[in-house]
């Protein structure tokens, strides 16, 4: 398990229990849905295949670039800072689309969803990672996120989803993919009428 998650997340997997490893998935999944799909499908909504591209250019800059090196500091910075501008819409997205889909799925928790996005997204010291984090956290009834180690430094973050149990398991993994699942449905459904409207108009 830490093998596979050190292949997603930044974090120390050497630091992970079970439990921990099963979170860090979780996490990686709900702002990778964010990132990597939701994101590109705003872009391109907005300004077609050009949005689209424009979007995966700043995008991969941050991830070649947007860590702080010595080389690289002051573009780096300002990389990372563009990436996190151009991502805040499809973060609020995100969570609207999780709480969405916990709807639809059993055992999750619409109402609780709803509730930690509005009180613990903007705690996360990303200005978009804790939307998804805490919209999947509250469906789940997880604690997400919280302090982590990234090179043998601890990072002492707040809680996504606070109050909720930290011994996540794979059946949580097996839960949030279906979220995921969901998710991207409604993602689909919702671009997919406003392309009918926009052409009907």
């Amino acid at each position: 398990g830490r093998a596979a998650v050190s292949r997603i997340v930044g974090r120390d997997p050497e630091k992970l229990d079970r439990a921990g490893v099963c979170r860090a998935a979780i996490e990686s999944l709900a702002e990778n849905f964010s990132d990597g799909v939701v994101a590109p499908v705003f872009w391109i909504g907005v300004g077609g295949l050009a949005g689209g591209v424009a979007y995966k250019a700043a995008n991969t800059a941050d991830s070649m670039i947007g860590h702080r090196t010595p080389r690289h500091e002051a573009f780096g910075r300002a990389a990372a800072r563009f990436d996190d501008l151009i991502n805040l819409p499809a973060s609020r997205l995100t969570a609207l689309l999780i709480v969405g889909a916990s709807f639809f799925v059993k055992g999750a928790d619409a109402g609780n969803a709803w509730r930690t996005v509005r009180r613990d997204a903007t705690k996360h010291r990303s200005p978009n990672a804790g939307w998804p984090e805490a919209a999947m956290a509250g469906a789940l009834g997880l604690a997400l996120a919280g302090p982590r180690s990234y090179d043998g430094v601890m990072v002492d973050d707040a809680f996504m989803g606070e109050g909720g149990h930290r011994d996540a398991e794979s059946a949580d993994i097996r839960r949030a993919l279906k979220l995921y699942r969901v998710a991207d449905f409604l993602l689909i459904a919702l671009f997919g009428l406003l392309s009918v409207i926009v052409i009907a108009a």
